[in-house]
């Protein structure tokens, strides 16, 4: 029995059948997310003393999370953060529909181009692109530089190191991360379903509110989340074009963590941010449901 069970396993094994396949995913997973986690949950429910780098003590407690819910900065801070998030994620879904559109009725060669130019930028790091745009939005920038030659202002505009520098960076970072799940959920659309539209008597504008955004909203829904996520929990856009100043959620954690060492107060607000981040992805996955519930009806 015991041979026989053994052969069996090593069959699915090499066959790759059943769980099996899955199994290295699983291992990294545990490796680099879970056992991470359960680290940081400990931390951050725990009174430890640290002596050169190491814990020499460890005990559980509830202070830190009862002092980070009660601590007003704690609140501005994330609400900070969701303001910045959700604007960014608004403005990308504002501006990512209109180009996975042009993706939608364009011919070929437009349908290439605005691959080409929303993968591009995917592909240089984040961290380059945002210095780009310290150089585009800076006191001597590209911007000020436009408007002072065409007389529109007499001095520099002070861009940079503001919340609106930071929602530039944040929208242009992770517009194409927007624009791809559009694209893939417009590409099976049927473009019969537009002829039909118009042979109605609607109008395009009509058979783009009608017809196109009501099947898009799987795509939306995806692109928004996304967004939202890599939005709220982002630090290098903040803290290159926020100047320094600008104190979000990760920026707070990183100040703890690395500046302070205070790593139980690191890890609650690492704890709190995760939470409310999984709040949110929540109610993406609830609003995107409810706009694709007559979807799943009209295929009964």
């Amino acid at each position: 029995m015991s041979k026989s069970l053994h052969r069996r396993l090593l069959d699915e094994i090499l066959s790759g059948s059943g769980i099996w396949p899955a199994v290295p995913a699983i291992v990294v997973l545990i490796v680099v997310a879970v056992i991470p986690f359960c680290i940081l949950l400990s931390l951050g429910f725990s009174e430890i003393t640290v002596a050169r780098g190491v814990i020499v003590s460890q005990e559980f407690s509830l202070r830190y999370l009862l002092t980070a819910l009660a601590d007003p900065l704690y609140h501005t801070t994330f609400q900070r953060s969701i303001t910045l998030a959700l604007l960014t994620t608004f403005v990308c879904v504002l501006l990512g529909f209109p180009v996975a559109y042009l993706f939608l009725i364009g011919k070929p060669w437009v349908r290439r181009l605005i691959l080409v130019l929303t993968i591009a930028p995917i592909l240089t790091s984040g961290i380059v692109r945002t210095y780009a745009w310290i150089v585009i939005l800076g006191g001597r920038g590209v911007v000020n530089s436009v408007l002072i030659d065409l007389g529109l202002i007499s001095a520099p505009l002070r861009i940079i190191n503001t919340q609106w520098a930071v929602v530039i960076g944040m929208v242009q970072v992770h517009l194409p991360i927007m624009i791809l799940p559009l694209i893939a959920v417009m590409s099976r659309h049927d473009r019969r379903l537009d002829e039909a539209s118009a042979n109605l008597g609607a109008s395009r504008l009509g058979t783009l509110w009608n017809v196109v955004l009501p099947l898009s909203i799987g795509g939306v829904g995806t692109g928004a989340a996304l967004v939202f996520t890599l939005s709220y929990t982002t630090f290098v856009v903040p803290q290159l074009l926020g100047g320094g100043n600008y104190l979000n959620a990760a920026t707070m954690i990183y100040e703890q963590v690395v500046y302070s060492l205070e790593w139980s107060k690191g890890a609650v607000t690492a704890l709190i941010l995760m939470s409310t981040c999984l709040f949110f992805l929540l109610v993406f996955a609830w609003l995107t449901n409810l706009g694709t519930r007559w979807t799943r009806v009209a295929q009964r």
